[in-house]
């Protein structure tokens, strides 16, 4: 199964209510990234606010759309949306772009 990374920017003066909501993600939520195919899901936060995301999936873009056509993600994005440093009118679901991998060990 394709792994997938990609970085987000949180802003700095959001970094521990950032925190502290995913210390508390919705059941609801957590089910529809399971249902949409999202495996070894994990967030990883920096001082700074650099966020770096990793799972596997099968296919990225199918796991972003199952997840933009849920109701649950609607609400979620609608709350988080303002911690990030994104362009106007982008949600932070939207602008997860994959970096390239050019290693792995097993």
């Amino acid at each position: 199964m394709p792994r997938v990374c990609f970085t987000l920017q949180v802003r700095q003066d959001r970094l521990e209510e950032y925190r502290e909501r995913h210390r508390h993600v919705w059941p609801e939520m957590r089910a529809a990234l399971t249902e949409a195919g999202w495996r070894d899901y994990s967030l990883f936060l920096r001082p700074d606010g650099l966020l770096v995301g990793y799972l596997v999936t099968d296919d990225f873009d199918a796991a972003v759309a199952a997840m933009d056509a849920t109701e649950v993600n609607a609400r979620w994005q609608a709350e988080m949306g303002e911690f990030f440093e994104l362009p106007a009118g982008d949600r932070p679901d939207t602008s997860m772009r994959p970096l390239e991998e050019v290693f792995h060990l097993d």
